[in-house]
């Protein structure tokens, strides 16, 4: 094999290996039919969450708090009521699964979010992964502010 065929052999290998590794996990990075049916998958060891099952839920009043998720962090996640309180709207989908399994689980903790999630199935908290993760961003990076 001459240098420059190894050379393109080893690229085109890196590419594969590269292509396997960097699956996205927002649901534009999911499959044709999983992004039409409203689904992702996670790296939680969640299911398959549901967009519109997350929606509905993240109207719904918690049975903890008598709140709902919108309540504290505003419609699609994007306006919370306190400055303190995340935007999760365009968030990564397996971040927001895996702080809600944390707040569930009680290695994590604050004093509403750890009562709202005690209760959820990991099948709610993959749908309201979805939902969130779903919605526009309007997440924005802070670095440089107070510069």
């Amino acid at each position: 094999m001459t240098r420059s065929a190894t050379l393109l052999a080893i690229a085109l290998a890196s590419a594969l290996v590269l292509a396997g590794c960097s699956g996205s996990d927002t649901p534009a990075g999911h499959s044709s039919s999983d992004r039409a049916e409203g689904h992702t998958t996670s790296s939680a060891g969640l299911p398959k969450g549901h967009v519109d099952a997350g929606e509905q839920l993240a109207h719904a009043k918690g049975k903890a708090t008598g709140q709902s998720c919108v309540d504290c962090h505003g419609e699609e996640g994007n306006a919370p009521i306190d400055a303190s309180y995340p935007k999760l709207g365009g968030q990564y989908h397996d971040y927001l699964a895996h702080s809600l399994q944390e707040y569930r689980n009680g290695n994590r903790e604050h004093a509403l979010m750890s009562q709202q999630a005690k209760d959820l199935t990991d099948q709610q908290i993959a749908d309201l992964a979805a939902y969130f993760g779903s919605r526009p961003s309007h997440l924005r990076d802070l670095h440089g502010v107070n510069d």
